[in-house]
Formats: structure tokens, sequence, C-alpha cells
């Protein structure tokens, strides 16, 4: 009797102690502020609708989302540590590998389709058209690869155009104005042009080339190993917020349109061009074809400027999928 009582007495010792050591666990977890880079794209909006509707809070996470205009400002601040993860397009991540930066995707956020463009005056029929003229577009960002994937299908060259660096949320109307001949942006940009007037339109789109262009969250190698809950957590926490979203468009809709300064009219017709990855979702491309797709991009890269691209990285070194891969179980 006196040895099951000490059982007993064993077993209720262990478990108080795993509670207390899980508890501590999740509250040093919660304590953390995770900061979180993003920029007004679309297809960042789960972020803001998980801050808004307690998914962080849920699964354990302080986060602040912190707000930039410049891919470049982003990237520096996650590699000095002032940002823990940060949202950036598959070819900046490329960009930066190429630059001996350690930043890892750890998940798909989104692809564009049409939501990135090259925008033009009416009188400017194909890409052939835009030979010397001033395009505006942000360099090492997705306006940067779908400019130059342009001209390569058509036969041309950065050489051929007139480079106006500048950031996507400002290009726009920056060919309104009528400072730049051309403008590379993305939505809500796109949108916000267009309505100024009728003397411009879309001249091409990401959708000439599906896959192109997609988002991914990154953060450093380090901060991916030494925070495995945190990644996970973070993970679980945007696959709420993306299926809040399928369920309640409107609500979720007007959480995002919000955050990027987009009346809800333009929003609806601009986000029908962005797809959103759920956790399952990404699963099943992360152990499909985005490797490839990555492997392609890269390619297009370097061959459109060799200069800055000398290196196709490997996924397996430029993804790390083990905690996103051990959820979807």
């Amino acid at each position: 009797m006196k040895k099951h009582i000490l059982l007993l007495l064993m077993i209720f010792s262990f478990i108080g102690v795993f509670s207390i050591t899980s508890n501590c666990r999740a509250s040093a977890t919660a304590d953390k502020e995770i900061k979180l880079g993003v920029q007004p794209w679309l297809g960042y909006g789960p972020w803001w609708i998980a801050a808004e509707q307690g998914f962080f809070k849920k699964h354990g996470l302080n986060v602040k989302v912190v707000n930039f205009t410049w891919d470049a400002d982003m990237a520096a601040a996650v590699s000095s540590g002032r940002l823990d993860v940060i949202c950036a397009a598959t070819n900046f991540v490329i960009s930066l590998r190429n630059q001996d930066v350690d930043l890892k995707g750890f998940l798909v956020l989104d692809a564009s389709y049409e939501a990135d463009a090259i925008l033009a005056p009416k009188s400017v029929k194909t890409i052939h058209d835009i030979k010397g003229k001033a395009v505006a577009y942000e360099k090492g960002a997705t306006s940067d690869l779908l400019l130059n994937y342009a001209l390569k299908e058509n036969g041309l060259k950065l050489a051929d155009v007139k480079p106006v660096g500048m950031a996507a949320a400002d290009a726009g109307l920056a060919l309104i104005a009528g400072r730049v001949d051309i403008a590379v942006t993305y939505e809500p940009y796109i949108s916000a042009a267009l309505k100024q007037g009728d003397d411009h339109h879309v001249l091409y789109t990401s959708a000439e080339r599906p896959g192109l262009i997609s988002d991914l969250a990154v953060s450093t190698g380090d901060f991916i190993e030494q925070n495995p809950d945190v990644v996970k957590n973070l993970i679980l926490a945007w696959d709420d917020a993306v299926n809040y979203l399928r369920d309640n468009p409107e609500k979720g809709g007007k959480i995002i349109a919000d955050a990027v300064k987009s009346p809800m009219e333009e929003f609806k017709v601009a986000f029908e061009g962005v797809r959103l990855y759920s956790l399952k979702e990404n699963a099943e491309i992360l152990a499909g074809d985005f490797q490839d797709t990555m492997v392609d991009i890269a390619q297009i890269m370097k061959e459109t400027n060799p200069k800055d691209i000398k290196m196709i990285p490997d996924p397996k070194d430029a993804l790390d999928i083990e905690d996103l891969m051990s959820l979807s179980k």
C-alpha cells in the first residue's frame, strides 16, 4: 500500500513539475515581444487580422506589427535584430542570399497573379513601346523581378529603359503626375493610380508567369533555430487568420482594407489578384513544386541581372520548413 502511495506521489509530483514548466514556457513566449515587419501589401493582410482578432494572443504570442515602405529597410532591421520576422518576396530572399545574408523563409504567405503590374499611358500598347522611357520601380523588390521578366520575354533588357528608383507605394502616382513614363507597382496602388483618370492602363501583370511573384515569412537562421515555439505559433496564427478571412470576407476584408488605407470597393477588385496560403496549402506546395518555382525565379534573376545574382540558392538552405511540416501532420 505504501509503495502505491509513494508511486502516486511521484506521478503527481512529475505532473506538477511538467505543468509548471509548460506554463513557464508559454509565459516566456507571451512575455517576449515579437516584432513583425510588413509593408502595405494585400497579401500580408492576415497578419493584421491576427492582431485585431486576437489570434496572436490565442497562440501565446505578443506580436508588434511594424510598417515599412522599403524592402531594404526591413532586411536591414531583421539582420541587425531590430525585427524578428519580416514579410518578403521570394525574389528578395534570393537577392539577400546572394549577398551572404542568412535569411530563411518558413511560411509561404501569398502569390500574386494580377496584383503586380506595369502601368503605362494608353498610348503605350506593348512592352516594346517602353524602350527608352523612364520606368519607376523598386530595385530588388517584386517590381524589379516583374519588369526584368517582362523585358526579357520581349527581347529587351534593363539597359533599354531609363530606371528610376522609387518605392512601389509612390510609383503609380508618379506616373499619373507625369514625373515618369511607366510605373511598376502592386495593389492597392494599381487601383489607386488608375482611379485618378482614364489616361492610363495596365500594360502587363504577373499573371503572365503564374508563380513568379510570391511572399514568405522570413527570419534569420539563428532566430528560427532558437525560437521554434514562436515560429510554430506564428504559423498557427496566420492559419487562423486566413481561415477567418475565408469565412468572413467582409469583416476580414475591411480589416485589411483599413490597414492598407484602401476603400473597400477598390480592395475587393484588387484582392481578386491575390492568393493566400493556409497551413494545409503550405504543406502541399512546399512538398510539391514551390521549391522548383524558387529555382526558376532565381534563374530568371540570374539571367536578367547577372551582376548581382551569381548564385542560385538551394531551396533546402533558403527555406526552413521543418516546423511547418510538423504542424501539418
